[in-house]
């Protein structure tokens, strides 16, 4: 089977595709044959290293973990010894470590369920990664019914899960986008759209109880006077906002605050992203897909910050 990896930290180059023999499920897992997964900001921050701090995680000097991708969609293609959820032929998408490859191994209980009937392998592969991270962001900020919600850099993959999750729990969103995706926000959900190159939210006077910063760009000292008094600033990168978040725990009204643990990735997010699909209360955003030999050529354009949604690359010509 294909894999993509790296042997060692550094830009796109450094990805590549090599044969290895494909894996075989042991008792309670399933063979799933990858017809479709996605390059993310996170796959990029793994392969670089950047911050250094990933080192400490996937090996100092060269990368422990050789193969990226998180999310993926494709065919049960065997199960192992006492499965009973799943069965051969079965369309399937989740979560699961090493996904830019022909064939992974899921556990049955682990993050990953039937894809929703006219759910396409590309909007399949495209449904967990965003979702588990805005869901945890909104959890951090106690986003719920009449919680006024801005969310900066809301056409990216967590932007584009949190204008819809913030709907769905009631909130009223407003999000900061480029002009050219201004039209898609409202066709999300948002209640307002703010186009940053023209209007500048820090400036306008409104206030907000949450501002998620969805893309890690932005800072707790240049918003705060946009917060509501007892407002919530929600990061999701940037080790200075670890200092803000002890320092605002202690001092002032206005809090910077974190995903905790178990916040993130699990099976309950992955139910919960088909049912809402099932529903008709949440869709995929695509922007570009790519073939896995254009592995180098995905992985710019994410990091390009120029993608909206998600950048998906595909396994099977017949998917792509």
């Amino acid at each position: 089977m294909r894999v993509v990896v790296h042997d060692r930290y550094g830009p796109p180059e450094v990805l590549r595709i090599e044969e290895a023999p494909a894996p075989t499920p042991a008792a309670g897992e399933v063979l799933v044959r990858v017809h479709a997964t996605t390059v993310t900001q996170t796959d990029c921050h793994m392969r670089r290293a950047q911050p250094f701090v990933w080192r400490f995680l996937l090996g100092l000097r060269r990368p422990k973990r050789r193969v990226l991708g998180l999310e993926f969609a494709g065919v049960v293609e065997a199960v192992g010894t006492g499965v009973t959820a799943y069965a051969e032929g079965d369309r399937v998408f989740g979560l699961r470590g090493g996904a830019h490859a022909d064939y992974i191994c899921v556990r049955e209980a682990g993050l990953m369920a039937h894809i929703p009937e006219g759910t396409t392998f590309v909007g399949a592969a495209a449904l967990c990664d965003g979702v588990s991270q805005a869901w945890g962001h909104l959890n951090a900020g106690a986003v719920g019914t009449g919680t006024r919600l801005l969310v900066y850099g809301a056409s990216g993959s967590c932007g584009t899960a949190a204008v819809q999750l913030g709907r769905h729990l009631g909130a009223h969103v407003t999000a900061v986008c480029t002009a050219k995706n201004v039209e898609l926000m409202r066709t999300l959900g948002a209640d307002a759209v703010i186009d940053y190159a023209q209007e500048d939210f820090t400036r306008n006077g409104a206030t907000y109880d949450v501002i998620l910063d969805a893309v890690g760009k932005y800072s707790f000292l240049r918003s705060r006077r946009s917060l509501a008094p007892r407002g919530r600033f929600v990061p999701t990168d940037g080790l200075h906002n670890v200092a803000f978040a002890i320092a605002t725990r202690w001092f002032g009204g206005r809090k910077v605050v974190g995903m905790k643990p178990g916040m993130g990735y699990s099976r309950e997010k992955v139910l919960l992203v088909k049912a809402l699909v099932e529903e008709g209360r949440y869709r995929p955003v695509v922007d570009r897909s790519y073939p896995i030999e254009d592995v180098v050529a995905a992985t710019r354009y994410v990091e390009s910050w120029q993608k909206t949604g998600n950048v998906v690359m595909t396994l099977d010509a017949a998917v792509g």
